[in-house]
């Protein structure tokens, strides 16, 4: 189904600068060479980060990290993990700055964006374990860095926002660190999605930036031969979790034309069925990485209302 007049006016140059690449017609070397290109248009970062090397305590290497501080940190509150997209097999902290500075300027927190292993050389369960050994390393820092540990929020984009509730999950499940909130940004989150088992049957979504195809190709990095039948499933999937209760509040943001619109509102659904406080927005005429393009009315929105939900998740405890 053509859905190009569906698409809000002011994102559709992103159509053409993006293109239709369905990333299982090409190596995964040119995958990542292009998705450079694409990244290079994005803003420089509001903040210059400190690099640093973050040690794993899943046996993994160590990894490479960007702290963003601000210039004026609100005192008593928390800090947040970033972790950046990429369809689970490509981006990284040096092409992705601008998101974790601006929640860092905006929240007046440090900011974490760590550097975790990519599919299909890496496969379940390397990133997210690089992921949970960030949010230890973090939260161990919370005096150094002067934040309250109890505040900390993980954040992410698409395969960062579905790895950032796989790593709420983890935390629940492994009892720690403790997290004050999770900002899920159009999240990558169920593996059926696309494929033959796909619960989801819109027809109007997907056909731009990230397609089935591409999210066929995505997961199956991932998975490698993970068999997806034990209790990490939901770890590897989080739509797959059984039970949802115990997790921190989540800030969903999604776009009515994005493939993951569908798995986004069931998870948001079934967070609220859980007991976990939600708050869901879905922009209607926005596509997969909608917010490329910050000029746009809906992405300032969409801006506006993430920066507000992570300064409220990390602010000072009340009382």
């Amino acid at each position: 189904m053509d859905t190009r007049h569906l698409v809000d006016r002011e994102l559709q140059p992103l159509i053409d600068l993006f293109g239709r690449v369905d990333l299982d017609a090409a190596p995964i070397a040119d995958i990542r060479a292009k998705a450079a290109e694409t990244y290079a248009i994005l803003p420089p970062p509001a903040i210059a980060p400190e690099e640093l090397l973050i040690p794993s305590i899943h046996g993994g290497p160590d990894m490479l990290a960007f702290l963003f501080r601000p210039a004026q940190a609100r005192a008593g509150a928390g800090a947040i993990l970033h972790i950046h997209g990429g369809g689970m097999v490509m981006g990284s902290v040096r092409q992705m700055q601008a998101g974790p500075a601006a929640l860092a300027a905006a929240a007046g927190v440090p900011v974490l964006s760590v550097e975790y292993r990519l599919a299909p050389e890496h496969p379940f369960p390397a990133p997210q374990e690089d992921c949970h050994s960030a949010l230890v390393w973090l939260a161990g820092q919370a005096d150094a860095l002067g934040f309250d540990a109890q505040r900390i929020v993980v954040a992410g984009e698409s395969a960062g926002g579905g790895l950032a509730a796989a790593l709420a999950i983890m935390a629940r499940d492994l009892g720690g660190p403790a997290l004050a909130g999770q900002l899920l940004t159009y999240p990558m989150l169920d593996h059926r999605t696309g494929g033959d088992a796909c619960p989801y049957r819109n027809p109007v979504t997907g056909e731009f930036i990230w397609t089935r195809a591409s999210n066929r190709f995505g997961w199956s990095a991932l998975r490698g031969a993970y068999a997806a039948d034990d209790d990490r499933r939901s770890w590897f999937s989080p739509s797959l979790a059984d039970d949802l209760s115990g997790l921190p509040p989540a800030y969903i943001a999604t776009g009515g034309l994005d493939l993951f619109f569908d798995e986004n509102l069931d998870y948001a659904r079934r967070l609220a069925a859980a007991g976990v406080p939600v708050e869901l927005h879905s922009y209607a005429g926005a596509i997969h990485a909608f917010n490329a393009i910050p000029t746009a009315a809906i992405s300032q929105r969409f801006t506006a209302g993430l920066l507000a939900a992570a300064a409220a998740m990390t602010a000072p405890a009340a009382g």
